[in-house]
């Protein structure tokens, strides 16, 4: 395998916002708080391989604003490589998510610079994470990767059926949440156990309810961990830095999830997706605490790619 994980999407500013509740149509509500924070679901997940240790690889987009910036200089501290599609006439893609009481959130995403990945060529990748980005431009990357993993995200409603089939049919592993594997198998008119069993491994997060994963056979569910959550933003991507890290280091399925939930816990307890992010030793020591003690494992160059195919 690669030793280098690459995560192809959005770099973003993050204008994460409280409200005293999520309106209905035509309908208003009061901002509590508003953070403005760095963001976007393939950086998220760049900067916690990073911090757990990984070498990563960031393809993203990013407008004249960034290079400089205050988030620019967090990524090279962290020693994530930037491999950058520059449009300086444009600036960096924005989200705004408004999170109420009970945790529920809603999200609107404006594009920027990441408009510039539908007519950028795809690059040949040994081992990719394809994050939120144009559908098109990550079809053409699994298609020229050697492994490709895949969550849809927030850009899932950008899908048709025919880039969904596409897309799945060069998937190692897919990860989605609840809401993701309900509209996914609404798209391609499957159901939910069909659609993990149309690819190699899946893995569905299920937030306060845990996660599970299916192999082929192997089954398993992984319960979450009783921390306080302050901020679910940045759960997902948080978990999946922490599965493909466990992965680079030759643990197992389970194994892989459970670093992936411990991971996701120290993400839920501050506001914002990259301001918790923990170091492997952290990991280690609450995986401990909740699994036992987490194998040292390192397979040899290529040894685990094979083995996860």
């Amino acid at each position: 395998m690669s030793a280098v994980i690459y995560v192809v999407g959005h770099t973003a500013i993050d204008h994460i916002c409280t409200v005293s509740g999520l309106p209905p149509s035509n309908g208003s509500a009061t901002i509590l708080e508003r953070k403005v924070l760095f963001g976007g679901g393939a950086a998220n997940i760049a900067a916690g391989i990073a911090r757990l240790g990984e070498p990563c690889t960031l393809v993203s987009a990013i407008g004249g604003d960034f290079p400089g910036s205050e988030y620019d200089r967090w990524q090279r501290s962290l020693g994530i490589t930037q491999q950058f599609f520059k449009v300086p006439s444009d600036h960096t893609p924005t989200a705004f998510m408004f999170t109420d009481g009970n945790g529920d959130q809603v999200t609107f995403f404006e594009w920027g610079a990441s408009r510039i990945f539908a007519e950028s060529e795809a690059p040949s990748l040994p081992f990719v994470h394809l994050a939120t980005a144009d559908p098109d431009f990550n079809c053409r990357v699994a298609e020229k990767a050697a492994f490709c993993t895949f969550d849809p995200g927030q850009d899932l409603h950008r899908y048709s059926k025919t880039q969904l089939e596409g897309i799945l049919s060069h998937v190692d592993i897919l990860f989605a949440n609840q809401y993701e594997v309900k509209s996914m198998a609404k798209t391609l008119g499957t159901s939910r156990e069909e659609l993990a069993g149309s690819v190699p491994m899946a893995v569905f997060t299920m937030g306060a309810e845990g996660s599970e994963y299916t192999r082929g056979d192997e089954k398993g569910t992984i319960p979450a961990l009783d921390v306080t959550m302050v901020d679910p933003t940045g759960a997902g991507d948080a978990y999946r830095a922490g599965f493909l890290t466990a992965m680079k280091k030759g643990c197992s399925p389970l194994e892989c999830c459970r670093v992936g939930t411990v991971t996701a816990s120290f993400a839920v307890e501050a506001v914002g997706c990259q301001n918790n992010l923990p170091s492997w030793y952290m990991v280690e020591g609450r995986y401990q605490q909740s699994y036992g003690n987490l194998p040292s494992r390192r397979t040899g160059e290529g040894s685990a790619h094979q083995e996860w195919r």
